[in-house]
């Protein structure tokens, strides 16, 4: 006569095994797309250029530009000496 109780049991720790190894991947493949996703994050942040620096306008176009403000009223005299300070250091 066949013995079923060894037989349930080898399916039951065969089931728990399973059921077991079964998780752990699924946290492993969670794990590593998460960390994939931040490396393609981390690349992309590296791979942007930071922004042109501003090229230094010629004090002499600055103070024309300025004087051209201040003759049309836009400037006041204490905003217009106040860039003029701002532009001659």
């Amino acid at each position: 006569m066949l013995r079923r109780r060894p037989l349930l049991r080898t399916a039951a720790t065969t089931a728990v095994v399973v059921g077991t190894a079964s998780a752990v991947s699924g946290g492993m493949r969670r794990h590593e797309a998460q960390q994939a996703q931040q490396a393609e994050q981390a690349q992309q942040g590296a791979a942007t250029p930071p922004p042109p620096a501003k090229e230094a306008e010629d004090p002499y176009e600055a103070l024309t530009k300025l004087g051209k403000l201040h003759e049309q009223g836009i400037l006041t005299d204490e905003e217009f000496a106040a860039e003029k300070a701002k532009i001659l250091g």
